[in-house]
């Protein structure tokens, strides 16, 4: 049981509030494990060099989380005033997303169902 009245316990919980730049894609249409090749190869990297990868990566999940990293250094330059060379990949994950679930009618009436996996991505960015 929380000690404490719920505006304490609010106010506690938003004080450690994390402040680092960040940007989310909710329901890409593309699977965890897909998009984790992706991200596995830039974690921990500096900004540029995140980008100059993303570019030249042949994978379809690799311009998706281009646009994200783009739109996680706007926020940064933006809403932090933090400096875009300074920056670099301090997280990023895909988790798992409500499944579209589809129908394949096959031979003799019989119907196979197809999965359509979606992912949340995050990128997280952070100052050197």
């Amino acid at each position: 049981m929380a000690k404490g009245h719920r505006s304490q316990i609010k106010r506690a919980r938003n004080a450690n509030k994390d402040t680092r730049p960040s940007a989310k894609l909710s329901y890409a249409r593309m699977s965890v494990q897909k998009a984790c090749y992706v991200l596995d190869v830039i974690r921990g990297k500096d900004v540029q060099t995140a980008l100059g990868i993303l570019t030249y990566n042949p994978r379809y999940a690799s311009s998706v989380i281009k646009k994200l990293l783009e739109s996680a250094i706007a926020n940064a330059e933006n809403n932090n005033g933090m400096n875009p060379e300074n920056l670099y990949i301090a997280e990023c994950y895909a988790n798992k997303a409500p499944t579209m679930k589809r129908i394949k009618p096959r031979a003799q009436g019989r119907a196979y169902r197809i999965l359509k996996r979606n992912c949340h991505i995050t990128v997280v960015l952070d100052e050197r």
